[in-house]
């Protein structure tokens, strides 16, 4: 019986074969490398405290519309007055209801922006750099380990930072071995979409020891920043809770006050920015 992931995943590909059709990828890539770069997403990360992904979001598979209305722009402006550190653009249409016009109207406020979809091919990568964004998320699940270093490797060459999402120990590992920064824990099985609230702290001992740490789903509110925090993460991305928040930015305000207040000692270092800018990503 097919999952909610198979099946989005089978939308992605039919997408690819559409978009290939219309623009073929060297014509794509060339568009792309003309295209600025999106500012360093895992940079902006990497400081004292929680960082705030804040997500653009209009539906899912499993709660149907939440925002359909939603002006992505708008959006992101009140997420980035409060404090928020990158904005994930979903750009899925049809389950989320999103698209990629929304991560170029996104980007183009000069925040770090992440194309958060389900990525399958290369074609997909390039989209993301053409639109601006400055990351791409990667889903172990969706992926076999191949694919997954090849689609990773991919989006670095065009100069983007990659979130690699696991959802269990073996995608962990599979994270290390291809030399993943940023790892996201996504405590939803994209399977059922059913939420494990404790999936965070059962694998943050597993992610890969120098990656930055990003907790995924179930994030709503000031104590599951402050749980995360205990828990090791260094960055929280909130979707549901933000684009349902009658003041977005006061609900990031509150969330980064809180993720702040449940830390201590030194910053961690800021990352260094190696991703190819301009003609060396060609």
């Amino acid at each position: 019986m097919a999952t909610y992931l198979d099946d989005l995943l089978l939308g992605a590909r039919r997408r690819v074969e559409a978009a290939v059709a219309r623009e073929p990828l060297a014509a794509l890539r060339e568009r792309a490398v003309d295209a600025p770069v999106g500012p360093a997403f895992a940079a902006a990360l990497a400081g004292a405290g929680v960082s705030v992904i804040a997500e653009v979001k209009r539906a899912s598979p499993s709660k149907g519309p939440i925002a359909p209305d939603l002006n992505a722009p708008t959006q992101a402006a009140a997420y980035v007055e409060g404090g928020a550190a990158a904005v994930s653009v979903l750009t899925e249409p049809d389950r989320f209801g999103g698209s990629l016009a929304d991560l170029a109207d996104v980007a183009a406020l000069g925040v770090p922006a992440l194309r958060k979809d389900f990525l399958v091919d290369p074609y997909q990568v390039w989209e993301a750099r053409a639109a601006g964004a400055g990351a791409v998320l990667l889903i172990a699940a969706a992926l076999d380990e191949p694919t997954l270093a090849r689609l990773h490797d991919e989006a670095r060459s065009a100069g983007l930072d990659v979130l690699v999402e696991i959802h269990d120990e073996a995608e962990a590992a599979a994270a290390g071995r291809i030399g993943a920064e940023l790892v996201g824990v996504n405590a939803r099985d994209l399977r059922t979409f059913v939420l494990d609230r404790d999936g965070f702290a059962r694998l943050r001992p597993h992610l890969p020891e120098r990656a930055l740490a990003v907790a995924e789903s179930g994030v709503r509110d000031a104590d599951d920043v402050r749980r995360a925090a205990a828990e090791g993460a260094d960055a929280v991305l909130v979707g549901e809770a933000l684009v349902r928040a009658a003041d977005p930015r006061a609900t990031v305000a509150a969330l980064l006050a809180a993720g702040g207040d449940a830390t201590a000692g030194p910053a961690t270092a800021p990352a260094v920015d190696h991703r190819p800018t301009g003609s060396e990503a060609r």
